[in-house]
């Protein structure tokens, strides 16, 4: 069986008024459109079609949810728990209010994330910098005394404990005066080796004045991702896309702890609690050919991105969908009859064991995991 969905944009601020109406075909909107959600998400389950939402058909029983992202601001810096300690937080705080903003734990499921780029430039922030490298780029900032406390921190004991202390440290709410002086000294820092994380800094400070977030961002590593080009977030990875187009999928899940440039709560003793601050760089996954299947290390979803060229069959296992991100192409099951797919659109199957994708164009079929 074969169901064409399709749903709203959702209008978070941060959203772009042009990357998603451009893929489409269309004008800018006049509003931030910013996720196109593709799933059964009691949050904003997907339009069917022939009538009702796809949350009617799976029972509300898929384990991923696959979305369309533009981001022209940049997101929250987020953090997102393991399963396990997702359970407990949920058993924790289920006296609380489901509309309570200081609720951490909206369910009792992890959310693990890949996001690949369909733009030409796709930004995002991800894991923590070793702690030799950040110091090398302080060293190009002027000696303030924000910057020296910052650096003195960072070189403190084993580097793990060492960001851990510093990201604590800056979210307190007690280090104000030395996070505005390291993002004054922001503009004076002056780096080859690391220009390009600067002047993503800089741009997210003008968008941010005074937010702490500012210089965890300095933490992280910076990530330029190029049209199919992947990084997986695994539960414990801070996090946060600066601006760009790009397909994810997650686990069903809601749970998110923030970290900075946002309004919204931040809980930073539960946040250092689940954050891993291991500094390592975040692998970026390169498409290979025709046919790429990315590499994700949990049972929750695969996804697997299609250079359509004429026909080619692949084989899903589980509820499937594929979702078109360009040209002009159709799919087919066993009943062999060819359902074309709108960009922007997908098509959701529910059971089959293969799909023949026909035409011209680029399709991502995400379906679950199969580790």
């Amino acid at each position: 069986m074969l169901l064409t969905i399709t749903n709203s944009p959702r209008d978070y601020a941060w959203g772009s008024t042009s990357l998603i109406a451009g893929l489409e075909g269309r004008a800018p909107s006049a509003a931030p459109e910013a996720e196109v959600w593709f799933g059964d998400h009691p949050g904003d389950p997907a339009e069917v079609s022939t009538g009702g939402t796809l949350d009617a058909v799976t029972g509300g029983t898929l384990p991923y949810l696959l979305k369309l992202l533009a981001a022209a601001d940049p997101l929250s810096i987020q953090v997102h728990p393991t399963r396990e300690q997702a359970q407990e937080g949920f058993v924790r705080e289920a006296g609380r209010d489901a509309a309570d903003p200081t609720r951490n734990y909206r369910d009792a499921n992890h959310k693990p994330e890949l996001i690949v780029a369909l733009s030409d430039r796709f930004e995002a922030l991800a894991g923590l910098r070793p702690v030799e490298d950040t110091l090398r780029m302080l060293a190009s900032f002027p000696d303030t005394d924000g910057v020296t406390a910052l650096r003195t921190r960072l070189a403190s004991g084993d580097a793990a404990d060492a960001l851990r202390d510093a990201i604590g440290w800056l979210l307190s709410g007690t280090a104000q005066a030395e996070v505005d002086d390291v993002i004054a000294a922001i503009a004076a820092a002056r780096s080859d080796e690391f220009s390009e994380a600067l002047t993503a800094v800089r741009s997210i400070a003008e968008r941010n004045p005074g937010d702490a977030g500012v210089v965890v961002a300095l933490l992280m590593n910076f990530i330029v991702l190029r049209p199919g080009e992947a990084i997986f977030l695994a539960a414990g990875l801070l996090h946060a896309y600066v601006c760009g187009l790009g397909v994810e999928i997650m686990a069903a899940s809601d749970n998110v702890l923030r970290g900075g440039l946002t309004p919204k709560h931040i809980d930073v003793a539960e946040l250092l609690a689940v954050v891993d601050t291991t500094p390592a760089p975040v692998p970026v996954q390169v498409p290979a050919g025709a046919i790429t299947d990315y590499a994700i290390p949990v049972e929750d979803f695969a996804l697997r991105r299609v250079l359509v060229d004429g026909e080619v069959a692949v084989g899903i296992d589980g509820p499937a969908m594929a979702l078109a991100t360009a040209g002009e192409v159709s799919v087919s099951g066993a009943a062999g009859e060819a359902m074309p797919v709108t960009v922007g659109a997908a098509v959701f199957a529910m059971d089959e064991r293969a799909l023949v994708l026909r035409g011209h164009g680029e399709i991502f079929i995400a379906e679950p995991g199969r580790t």
